[in-house]
């Protein structure tokens, strides 16, 4: 209780100082004890601080760069300080003395309940407001409350967060113990860091990149990817080449390639969108990837169909005005071709990111990349193959 104390007093000197002195004064402080205090402070307040230790304007810590970079794996890392804990048979008249004590009662949304200083109940504010004066903590609780343990990975919290829609859980050790609290705003600051870090992650930039990263810096974390990139780039050039007399023979192709490549990579990004936001959400548990793979296949359908129609007719007058030969077979092969390669690179969209997953790798990392180059192989492969055996 005195370590609430103090942490209190300090957020009360806190907000009557300047964004340095703020800084100053959270220095050497743990990534929950800054947390502790920010949460205490005006919101706008709060986040300028926030924001401003998140730049690195200030000192701080190795830990709390660790915590404002949002990196964190475990619901450990993301402790609060109890609000309120009471013994089991305290009564409700002693809970709502202890409530008018408390110096920051605005911050209690449950008492927990504890026996033996293990969690065996939590009571709500309406429930303690309704209870006679005289009935028990343990008359009136909900007992085996839902708790995480500090070992639960945070994308396991976060889907059961999303699914209970509480403000906050109780975190017990191995002996059923309290240990702290994880406020639910933490989560879904955390679901907001995956997102907005996914959008770099599938183009290869680190999750650790901001604004502010030095060019020397920013070049070692994206650099290597590019690498990456480039050897995939020469396989979809490999099978093109494969097709090197088709496409001598029927220069029109070539004009309709990059058409073909940008579509079923966009088709292919979206399905991949929609896969890492349901693994970050958690939703994939109720949502089985075969039904996942199902719409995504009947939506490459209908999508290419609408596209592919547009662009067979466009190859029909491209291939009209320029003299190509069996320019509406060429129509046919291009409608075919985009049904073929939006199927599949919503196929795709969903089996890579899951299969980085299954090998131990970041699904959102660089995640973009290695389905382009699949897509690409796969679109411009199956357009030459079709020209080839339908008209060469």
């Amino acid at each position: 209780m005195t370590h609430g104390v103090d942490l209190t007093d300090l957020a009360r000197k806190v907000q009557a100082q300047t964004l340095s002195e703020a800084a100053q004064a959270l220095a050497g402080r743990t990534p929950q004890e800054v947390e502790y205090v920010l949460a205490r402070l005006p919101e706008a307040q709060g986040l300028a601080i926030a924001s401003y230790l998140a730049d690195g304007a200030g000192p701080h810590t190795a830990d709390s760069d660790t915590a404002m970079a949002g990196v964190e794996e475990f619901v450990e890392e993301l402790l609060s300080p109890i609000p309120a804990a009471l013994p089991v048979d305290c009564t409700a008249a002693e809970a709502i003395a202890f409530m008018v004590k408390a110096k920051d009662v605005s911050d209690i949304t449950y008492i927990y309940v504890t026996a033996a200083q293990r969690l065996v109940g939590v009571v709500a504010m309406r429930d303690l407001i309704l209870a006679g004066p005289s009935q028990t903590l343990s008359q009136i609780m909900t007992a085996e409350p839902y708790a995480f343990t500090g070992d639960t990975p945070i994308r396991e919290a976060i889907a059961e967060a999303m699914h209970r829609h509480y403000r906050m859980y109780p975190v017990v050790d191995e002996n059923q113990q309290m240990v702290g609290v994880v406020r639910a705003w933490k989560l879904y600051e955390r679901i907001a860091s995956e997102i907005s870090a996914q959008a770099g992650a599938q183009y290869g930039v680190s999750r650790e990149e901001q604004i502010g990263t030095s060019v020397l810096a920013a070049f070692r974390m994206r650099h290597p990817w590019l690498q990456v990139n480039l050897l995939t780039a020469f396989a979809a050039a490999f099978v093109v080449g494969m097709f090197e007399n088709t496409i001598t023979q029927m220069v029109a192709l070539a004009a309709f390639l990059p058409v073909l490549a940008g579509q079923s990579g966009n088709t292919g990004c979206q399905a991949m969108a929609i896969t890492l936001r349901g693994m970050t959400l958690g939703q994939l548990a109720d949502y089985s990837v075969r039904d996942l793979l199902r719409k995504e296949i009947l939506l490459g359908a209908l999508n290419g169909l609408l596209v592919g129609v547009v662009a067979g007719v466009a190859m029909f007058g491209y291939a009209t005005m320029s003299d190509s030969a069996r320019p509406l077979m060429l129509g046919v092969v291009v409608l075919v071709a985009m049904i073929g390669a939006c199927v599949g690179s919503g196929v795709l969209g969903v089996l890579v990111p899951l299969t980085l997953k299954r090998l131990g790798a970041d699904p959102a990392t660089a995640s973009s990349i290695f389905l382009t180059t699949f897509t690409d192989i796969m679109g411009m492969g199956l357009m030459l193959f079709l020209a080839t055996g339908l008209i060469m």
